[in-house]
């Protein structure tokens, strides 16, 4: 394969793949082990991928959304897998919704956690290009700014205080910078192609999860739900952006409700 993307399942694989599969999506500066709590506890087999420009995974093609979500279902072909269902975080969640939304024969049903359609119009895209451009290369001059300064955006307050913070940040600053850069200036949400027009021709089960704290996401999914006859949002109490950290019981409990597992 020209592209290798690192993945885990778990349990581990065997011969027989169940048919119940979740697979799960990271967002920026994380990888597919930040998971890893939530999926011990799901009795689906569980697939966790970094994404290009983090962890283990390494990508020959430019880091776009389409690039990767290509990459994503030629190694279901590559596993046999026909179908999975999705669950995506943040940036993970602006893919998990790509996939959803291009390849819905491959993708049932799919949990979108704190993210969006992309922008609507091109002045928004290249502004925002124009912005992630300068946070790449911040990340390229000096990464331990850059985290300190990104993780003090209103976005993540509930995140700062929670009491695992110290450790989840000593292991994003484990990236590789340059990757980090790349990733943001080829995979941004101002290089997505926006999808709020696919929205209104979706028609699996779509669920949106979001913060109670986060108001800027509940507008924003609120209007995706307006557009989209299949799309649920959950508003979580007591969590800001990254919710299956904030709120991991209540995450669990509401994959098993949707896709239907004890």
């Amino acid at each position: 394969m020209r592209n290798h993307l690192a993945f885990k399942f778990t349990p581990p694989l065997t011969e027989q793949i169940d048919s119940s599969i979740v697979i799960f999506l990271h967002g920026f500066l994380g990888s597919g082990a930040e998971f890893d709590p939530i999926v011990a506890q799901l009795p689906n087999r569980s697939l966790t991928i970094d994404l290009p420009g983090h962890g283990k995974t390494r990508f020959s093609e430019d880091y776009t959304i389409a690039n990767t979500a290509a990459a994503i279902v030629d190694l279901l072909d590559e596993l046999e897998i026909d179908q999975a269902n999705l669950v995506g975080y943040s940036m993970g969640g602006r893919l998990g919704l790509y996939l959803a939304l291009n390849y819905s024969q491959r993708f049932p049903a799919a949990v979108i956690e704190s993210g969006s359609p992309g922008l609507k119009t091109q002045q928004e895209r290249l502004e925002r290009i124009q912005h992630d451009r300068e946070l790449a290369n911040q990340i390229e001059s000096n990464f331990d700014q850059f985290l300190t300064d990104w993780y003090n955006q209103p976005l993540f307050r509930s995140i700062k205080a929670h009491p695992n913070f110290e450790q989840i940040l000593k292991e994003r600053s484990h990236n590789n910078p340059i990757e980090l850069a790349r990733s943001l200036r080829e995979m941004g949400t101002g290089m997505q192609p926006s999808l709020w027009k696919q929205l209104q021709s979706h028609h699996n089960p779509l669920l949106l999860i979001v913060g109670e704290c986060d108001r800027k996401f509940i507008a924003l999914n609120q209007e995706m739900t307006s557009l989209c006859e299949t799309a649920e949002i959950a508003i979580v109490p007591n969590a800001g952006h990254n919710i299956h950290v904030e709120q991991p019981e209540w995450f669990v409990d509401k994959l098993k409700n949707f896709f239907n597992t004890d």
